[in-house]
């Protein structure tokens, strides 16, 4: 992936958690493969909490290097990367400051990538300072989640951003879609004849998707407890991969081919009755448990959260899909926090053959189902049907794997690396349209206004357990469960 596109990547939030840990290494593995980025480009990192470039790059070398290079730092690659790197000292809230950045990349080559890794609450307030000192023009903007709280908020951030830049300017980013096995899974469907006609309602039983972590809510407390498993979670990442898993396909891969079909699927969701929301919805939050051997702390009782709150750290829907592809079809969408295991996999489960002439059990769940998963170990698993040695036909469940690091030698692209060279590069697809969010808090908000209306307590779970057994009781009401209850 050669570039010769010279950039300014101005990174705001140039000292905070997302900065050290995600986007500078991610930056940095780009440098480092040589080709991905220009020679010329810089990063001006932007904070107010370093006094000079050398107390920054000092914050660098002791924040970013422990998340970069697992195999070990290339220090000649590490010192020419910190070449690249220039400091603005800015109060965000102070627009006068902006006049300070205007100076220092007017002279700077290439296409402007403002990446805005702060909270919510200062995108419109950044955005209007850029444009104050005409910052907004040959600029793309990256916003990251959670963008809005609600619809109504979403919007407002929007049009306040649309007045400044234009669509095709923003970059919203949801850093899962570029995660590998997710573009493989493209691949997967519309690179190949033998799934294709399988994909659809006819040989589709049923959908699982989770993202699961072991981790509580760390140092965001304050953040979390305003916001939830469904924000936080499901309006975003699991929709998207929802959307990419039951998506038509597009006539071309050009970002609003694929967007258009995403947003198709979204507008799709059959809407939750607020009346039946019991039996399609479960809420839960975590009590003191162990995760590991290692006991950890009640969600009430984490740092920043209020001792009577009722925020959820785990939800689980069941999703259903108005079209003629997927009618009928029960599509089970989980997520939650301080959970059994870190794993985020999407599980699709064929139907049985209509009849075994083989014994049932050809017959029994689970035999014929593609597992493809996202973290921690990216692999793509298609279970069937075979012989056992021996006498008599009886049959085994076996795999058939793609393990990338085995089969492919070269690295993987780590998922922030592949999106921030779309955005240098200017390439869309991977990044979420404003009406595909839109949809997404169109559909996600009745169930968050039925369960503030109803003051109902999450289920609580203990950590380091699935979560509530509602959730499990959910699909057994449609003759089936979870991927780790089955194994």
């Amino acid at each position: 992936m050669e570039t010769d596109s010279s950039f300014t990547f101005v990174l705001f939030g140039g000292t905070g958690d997302l900065s050290m840990r995600k986007i500078l290494p991610a930056l940095f593995e780009a440098h480092r493969a040589g080709g991905m980025l220009a020679d010329s480009g810089k990063i001006v990192a932007v904070a107010r909490h370093a006094a000079d470039r050398g107390e920054y790059i000092q914050w660098v070398n002791e924040h970013v290097k422990p998340h970069v290079s697992k195999n070990g730092v290339d220090e000649a690659a590490w010192s020419s990367f910190l070449e690249r790197i220039e400091f603005v000292k800015i109060d965000l809230g102070n627009p006068e400051d902006f006049a300070l950045l205007r100076d220092a990349v007017k002279d700077l080559p290439g296409i402007r990538v403002f990446y805005l890794a702060t909270g919510p609450s200062l995108f419109v307030p950044i955005c209007r300072a850029l444009a104050s000192v005409g910052l907004n023009e040959n600029a793309r903007i990256v916003l990251e989640k959670p963008l809005g709280y609600d619809l109504k908020s979403s919007n407002a951030i929007n049009d306040a951003v649309g007045e400044i830049f234009a669509e095709e300017q923003i970059y919203r980013i949801d850093h899962y879609l570029g995660k590998e096995p997710v573009q493989n899974l493209l691949a997967l469907r519309f690179g190949n004849a033998l799934f294709e006609p399988l994909w659809r309602r006819e040989w589709v039983e049923s959908i699982q998707i989770t993202i699961a972590e072991e981790l509580g809510v760390e140092a965001r407390g304050d953040f979390y407890d305003n916001t939830g498993a469904l924000r936080d979670m499901v309006q975003n990442h699991l929709l998207q991969l929802l959307s990419i898993v039951a998506m038509e396909p597009p006539h071309s891969m050009d970002s609003d081919s694929v967007r258009d079909e995403k947003l198709r699927v979204l507008r799709a969701l059959k809407p939750i009755d607020p009346l039946n929301i019991g039996k399609v919805a479960v809420r839960g939050q975590y009590h003191a448990g162990g995760i590991r051997g290692t006991a950890v702390p009640a969600y009430a009782t984490e740092p920043g959260v209020k001792p009577n709150s009722t925020t959820e750290t785990f939800v689980a829907l069941k999703v259903e899909i108005e079209n003629w592809r997927w009618a009928g079809v029960p599509f089970f969408l989980r997520t939650g926090k301080r959970l059994a295991d870190r794993v985020a996999e999407i599980v699709v489960n064929f139907r049985a053959v209509p009849h075994s002439a083989l014994g049932v059990s050809a017959l029994r769940a689970g035999a014929n189902r593609l597992v493809i998963r996202l973290q921690p170990n990216e692999t793509i698993r298609l279970y069937c049907l075979a012989k056992q040695p021996g006498e008599g036909m009886n049959l085994a469940s076996v795999h058939l794997d793609l393990a990338f690091d085995q089969f492919f030698r070269e690295g993987q692209m780590e998922a922030y690396q592949r999106l921030l060279l779309d955005v240098i590069n200017g390439r869309l697809a991977l990044f979420v349209r404003r009406d595909e969010q839109e949809a997404a808090w169109r559909w996600v908000e009745p169930i968050l206004n039925e369960w503030k209306a109803s003051n109902k307590p999450p289920k609580p779970y203990a950590a380091g357990t699935w979560g509530p057994a509602a959730a499990s009781a959910m699909l057994a009401q449609h003759g089936t469960c979870w991927l780790e209850e089955e194994n």
